[in-house]
């Protein structure tokens, strides 16, 4: 399996500005309301990312804690992070988002899982499970709040 096989990617236009939608996903407290594979429970208020170097800790569905390792941030337009279990280094996975403004009202949103990295054995079932149209999923529930539908 190459590297183009542990990579996913899903893209929309939205009709809303990237700043909205940048901080629907930058606060951990609201990713849960647009998460399409109900993967996320909970996040506690107060950890909106700012920079590369961020942790910010999420109840997955599953009852386990994850910490999330922010690797790539530029405010408004990406944001990136590796999950790990709490205290130990991420296992390989990275969830990206990348916004691009369209016009003042419209942005490119994509969505990317590259588990190209991965080391942990045991979460390579679910990795190969997440695929265009489960990110996509998240994508449209992304927009549905971004756009107040």
């Amino acid at each position: 399996m190459g590297h183009d096989d542990k990579v996913a990617s899903a893209t929309l236009d939205v009709a809303a500005p990237a700043d909205r939608i940048f901080d629907l996903i930058a606060d951990p407290a609201r990713q849960p309301t647009w998460d399409g594979n109900d993967n996320l429970a909970e996040a506690a208020e107060g950890q909106r990312v700012h920079a590369v170097g961020d942790v910010f800790s999420m109840l997955i569905s599953q009852g386990a804690m994850r910490d999330n390792h922010v690797v790539q941030f530029e405010e408004g337009r990406l944001i990136a992070w590796r999950p790990s279990e709490p205290g130990l280094p991420p296992p390989g996975h990275l969830w990206r988002w990348e916004l691009a403004p369209l016009d003042d009202s419209h942005t490119r949103v994509t969505h990317t899982y590259d588990w190209s990295e991965l080391t942990d054995e045991k979460r390579m079932v679910r990795a190969r499970a997440t695929d265009r149209d489960a990110l996509m999923s998240s994508v449209r529930r992304l927009a549905a709040l971004a756009e107040g539908r």
